[in-house]
């Protein structure tokens, strides 16, 4: 089975390097039209420039393809919907969203400042969520939809001087949770990519010879196939160096301890209330 894009229009965000770059460039290998977004500022956000959206656009146009430049921020109501109005006034719809923009302002959260918290939920969680909300009625009236979100081990997990980040990335999971529920009658599919790759956002984050085996084209894949027809609704899926898998949230069956339960009571069955042995994924979460 080959899986193709032709006739399918793609925004992707934070796409003038990096992940966002290999995943526009793949889409567009594969026949998609794409609104390339990228604000072109550093990795903290600050500044901006055209030049490396541009970048990709020339070279998804050299292989032949379509595609078109956006430099718009997430974080800006305008900036979110004008990427969505380029890609219907050059293309006429969107049927795939990828919010993969970022920054990091990393520090231990005694250090951190309030306003570098707030920065990061805005672009990451409130990005997600205005470039989403522009495209949904869109992708609602067409009966047919594809986003992916990107969330993060640091947010799946933790991660030390990554608080701003952690709740930001694990906010878009919860994000996702609800939209695969409001999505799945028009056809719209929801999923997150946990991505861990060697980006410029993380290699401060590594060391080098870790960096050399996980070059973000392997996790292109992953991405491309929650955008794709056959897209799963509600995963997270993992991806880092070749390898791929499912994260999830599981619950167990618990302890009944009655309406009468004490502080006590918790504490003597504390053990067999945390006790994981036969856990299982809760809610909605669809693997096929």
């Amino acid at each position: 089975m080959t899986i193709g894009f032709e006739g399918k229009v793609a925004v992707v965000t934070g796409a003038g390097g990096g992940l966002g770059r290999c995943h526009a460039l793949e889409l567009a290998k594969r026949g998609a039209r794409v609104v390339v977004n990228d604000l072109g500022g550093a990795m903290d956000g600050t500044g901006g420039s055209s030049a490396a959206a541009d970048e990709v656009v020339n070279e998804i146009k050299a292989a032949g393809g379509e595609a078109v430049s956006n430099g718009g921020s997430v974080s800006d109501p305008k900036g979110a919907a004008s990427m969505i109005e380029q890609a219907m006034d050059s293309f006429g719809r969107v049927d795939i969203l990828i919010n993969n923009a970022g920054i990091l302002r990393d520090k231990s959260f005694a250090k951190m400042e309030i306003e570098d918290f707030r920065m990061v939920l805005e672009v990451h969680l409130m990005g997600s969520t205005l470039c989403t909300k522009a495209v949904w009625p869109i992708m609602r009236e067409q009966g047919y939809g594809r986003i992916v979100m990107t969330t993060s081990p640091s947010g799946l997990y933790g991660n030390f001087g990554q608080t701003n980040y952690g709740a930001a990335k694990l906010g878009i999971v919860g994000f996702m949770n609800t939209l695969k529920i409001e999505g799945a009658k028009n056809n719209i599919h929801t999923n997150a990519i946990a991505p861990v790759a060697a980006t410029r956002m993380t290699e401060n984050l590594m060391p080098e010879e870790a960096l050399k085996a996980l070059g973000p084209e392997l996790i292109t894949p992953a991405v491309v196939y929650l955008c794709s027809e056959e897209a799963p609704n509600g995963v997270i899926l993992q991806a880092a160096g070749g390898r791929y898998s499912v994260a999830c949230m599981v619950e167990n069956e618990g302890v009944d301890l009655g309406t009468e339960a004490s502080v006590e009571d918790i504490a003597e069955n504390y053990e067999a209330i945390v006790d994981l042995t036969g856990a299982k994924p809760r809610g909605m979460l669809q693997l096929s």
